[in-house]
């Protein structure tokens, strides 16, 4: 099966709206963080530096957006991890 992607005006047009809601989400969630007592406290913290990481990425237009910011919040594989055993 071949999948073809949406020509780029009708993905626009498609998932404007979501887009933007989710962008104000974000924006009010850093606002909220900005206002609260401290914020030059969580400048430094990991997650701050991980969410400014994806905003950069956001701004990028070499595509792969999306694997790219899933790997700034995940935890690189260990092929030693153990291995889940099954419930008795």
């Amino acid at each position: 099966m071949n999948l073809t992607p949406l020509p780029a005006p009708k993905a626009l047009d498609q998932f404007f709206l979501d887009a933007r809601a989710r962008l104000l989400d974000l924006a009010a969630i850093l606002d909220r963080i900005n206002r609260g007592d401290h914020a030059a406290q969580v400048a430094d913290d990991p997650r701050m530096i991980r969410i400014r990481e994806a905003l950069d990425i956001l701004r990028d237009p070499s595509g792969g957006r999306a694997e790219r910011i899933q790997r700034i919040f995940s935890i690189d594989y260990d092929p030693n991890w153990p291995k889940p055993q099954p419930r008795l």
